[in-house]
C-alpha cells in the first residue's frame, strides 16, 4: 500500500474516532446523565424492580460508557500510528534548519514530550484511596434502604436533585413535577432545597407523593 493511501486511511479513522468520542461524551453528559439508572444495583424496598432506568438504543449509561472508553482507546492507537507515519516530519519540525540554538530546541521538545507522557501515565501509576464522602466536602449519605422512612434523603434531603429523588424512589420526574404542582420547565437537576424555597413545596408534600406512587 502506498504511503499516501495509508495516510488517508489513518486520517479518516482518526476523524471518525474523534467524532465518536465527542458524541458519546455529550450523550453521557446530557442524554444519560448520572442517575439514569442501570440494570444492576437497583436497590431494595417496595417496587425496587419497577424503578425506571433510561435506555438509548437498548443500552444503559454504563454500556454507553464502555463504548466511549473503547472508542477512546481506538483513537489513541490510530493517533499513535499517525504520529509514527509522520515522525520524520516531527523531528524535522523540532530541529529546524541547522543553526545556533537548534540543539536547545530539540532538548526543549524532548523535555516537553517527556512531561506530557509523565502526566498521561501518572494516574495509572498512582494508588487509589477510599475515604468517607463527608471528607470530600459533602454530607455523608446512608443508603436509603438502611434508613427509617422518616429520615430517608429520598423524601426531602435538600442537597438531592429531582432526578436523584426519582432514581431512588422510582417516581418519574414528570410525576413529581405534576403531583407537586411545579412548573413544567423545572429542570430535573434542580435541588429539593431550591424547589421548596421557590415553590413552597414541603417535605411532607414530597413524602405524600412518594407514598402515593408506591402504594
Amino acid at each position: 500500500m502506498k504511503r499516501s493511501a495509508l495516510n488517508r486511511i489513518v486520517d479518516t479513522l482518526a476523524f471518525i474516532g474523534f467524532v465518536l468520542v465527542a458524541s458519546t461524551g455529550v450523550l453521557l453528559r446530557y442524554l444519560l446523565p448520572p442517575g439514569s439508572g442501570r440494570l444492576q444495583g437497583i436497590g431494595t424496598g417496595h417496587q425496587a424492580a419497577e424503578r425506571p432506568i433510561t435506555l438509548l438504543w437498548g443500552l444503559t449509561r454504563h454500556a454507553w460508557g464502555e463504548v466511549h472508553v473503547w472508542v477512546a482507546f481506538g483513537l489513541m492507537v490510530v493517533l499513535a500510528v499517525h504520529l509514527g507515519l509522520h515522525w520524520q516530519w516531527v523531528v524535522c519540525a523540532i530541529r529546524g534548519r541547522p543553526r545556533e540554538g537548534s540543539g536547545s530546541r530539540v532538548a526543549l521538545g524532548v523535555v516537553g514530550l517527556a512531561i506530557l507522557l509523565a502526566i498521561s501515565v501518572a494516574p495509572f501509576l498512582s494508588p487509589t484511596a477510599r475515604v468517607p464522602r463527608a471528607q470530600r466536602g459533602g454530607a455523608a449519605r446512608t443508603p436509603p434502604s438502611a434508613l427509617p422512612m422518616e429520615s430517608r434523603p429520598a423524601q426531602g434531603h435538600g442537597a438531592m436533585t429531582l432526578r436523584e429523588l426519582a432514581s431512588i424512589t422510582g417516581v418519574p420526574v414528570t410525576t413529581l413535577v405534576e403531583q407537586l404542582g411545579l412548573p413544567r420547565h423545572v429542570s430535573p437537576d434542580e435541588r429539593l432545597a431550591r424547589v421548596r424555597r421557590l415553590y413552597g413545596v414541603t417535605i411532607e408534600d414530597i413524602r405524600r407523593v412518594v407514598a402515593a406512587y408506591n402504594k
